[in-house]
């Protein structure tokens, strides 16, 4: 009798389906979360299914909405961010909220991530898992150099790279991730406050324009350029992990998103640590750095009850308490100000001080027009133009400036044809 009645009971909870990209670790971390909520209230039944990376996953998101069997809530990167909010599919997480009569405090969130996910200021997703890319280091390798680490601009950390292979220290002194775009040009340029495109980078409006040909990304890119020619720098490629190339010992330091934190925790058996990432000689006072991760966004076409059971869990999720274990089980930063306040006064922070170097670096300094964030259309496919044009460099093929004013080129083609199709808007 008592299993017939559990069992009806179970039947009788609201499902709401939520298509995620965690794997792994992350993905049992997400289960947890799935569990916690489920268990914490009778109505509602979150149940969530990994579709593969994020780009599986929101490749089947839109196969599924086209047909009517898409989920509640999915999981999506905030490269994709321009064409969720104008795709029609969506319920704005804030509109979702207030009519649910839930009370959020909005500006709470950090301010990089806030400002990014909120369009007229209501919020378009929640954000969700928010990182930002630090610098990691094998602190063995610097004592052994004479350093007592990582300097802070990329002048000083060039001298310390060559002298730590010089010294026969490491025969690899950094490894890359292969979205260094993000880190290395894009987060480059908000750090130092340079401009990457017209239209205050995308917030302005959809007749922003590419410009990051004209800056001092230039001199960046022949930096690593010249660091791929003299062995210094590897990037991820050919089956490479760049992460195992810093986690075994081999390359000397690692520039990656804080996410990295469960990897390097688990896999590095020497002393490492991490640090803010550099800015250039004569940035006086670098900014924050650029976000990446996803958020959470609603779909529309699905019953009242599914949406409020949406809500429900959306509303758990930025609980304080819940921000505070998901950044600890995980590495992401804390999206709000309370959930990073309930971790320093629980002395999380004391005992694993690197993970609040993201928050930190997030919060650095009043966000400019150059350093708020980067909304682009289709900024998948210039990254896809950027990579290639890169390539020709790295194999001596075209100059950084031809390649980077390809870059804009091609890039800036690609910014008005999502323009054409999305005007008005």
């Amino acid at each position: 009798m008592g299993l017939t009645s559990n069992a009806a009971m179970a039947q009788e909870k609201v499902r709401v389906e939520w298509w995620h990209a965690m794997s792994g670790r992350l993905g049992e971390i997400v289960d947890q979360l799935i569990a916690d909520f489920n268990a914490s209230q009778d109505e509602y039944e979150v149940v969530g299914i990994n579709k593969g990376s994020y780009a599986e996953t929101f490749a089947a998101m839109i196969a599924a909405y086209r047909v009517g069997q898409h989920p509640t809530l999915v999981q999506a990167t905030e490269r994709s961010f321009l064409t969720m909010l104008y795709s029609g599919a969506v319920v704005p997480v804030g509109e979702l909220m207030e009519a649910q009569g839930y009370e959020i405090d909005w500006d709470d969130f950090v301010t990089p991530v806030a400002d990014f996910y909120i369009v007229d200021e209501t919020p378009a997703a929640l954000p969700f898992n928010s990182s930002t890319a630090i610098l990691w280091y094998n602190a063995d390798h610097f004592r052994a150099a004479g350093f007592d680490g990582p300097a802070q601009t990329w002048q000083k950390l060039d001298e310390q790279l060559y002298a730590i292979k010089e010294q026969g220290v490491s025969d690899c002194s950094m490894a890359l991730a292969g979205d260094f775009i993000w880190s290395m040009i894009e987060g480059y340029s908000a750090i130092n406050d340079y401009p990457y495109a017209t239209s205050a980078n995308g917030y302005g409006g959809l007749d922003t324009q590419y410009i990051f040909n004209t800056t001092q990304v230039v001199g960046q890119v022949e930096r690593m350029k010249k660091w791929i020619d003299d062995d210094v720098l590897q990037i991820a490629g050919q089956g490479l992990s760049p992460t195992q190339l810093f986690t075994s010992g081999d390359c000397s330091t690692y520039i990656a998103s804080t996410a990295t934190h469960a990897a390097v925790e688990s896999g590095a058996e020497f002393d490492w640590s991490a640090t803010f990432m550099p800015h250039e000689e004569g940035t006086a006072e670098p900014l924050n750095s650029n976000i990446g991760g996803a958020a959470l966004w609603v779909l529309q076409g699905k019953s009242d009850e599914e949406q409020a059971g949406a809500a429900a869990f959306l509303d758990f999720i930025a609980k304080p308490q819940t921000q505070a274990w998901w950044s600890g089980e995980t590495g992401y930063v804390p999206v709000t100000n309370a959930a990073y306040e309930l971790m320093l006064s629980e002395g999380f922070f004391e005992e694993h001080p690197t993970r609040e170097i993201a928050i930190l670096q997030l919060t650095r300094g009043e966000p400019t027009e150059n350093s708020r964030g980067f909304r682009f259309g289709n900024s998948d496919q210039t990254f896809a133009v950027m990579n290639e044009e890169l390539q020709s460099v790295w194999t001596g093929q075209k100059t950084v400036q031809q390649a980077l004013d390809a870059s804009v080129e091609r890039g800036n083609q690609i910014l008005r044809q999502y323009e054409t199709l999305h005007a008005g808007k």
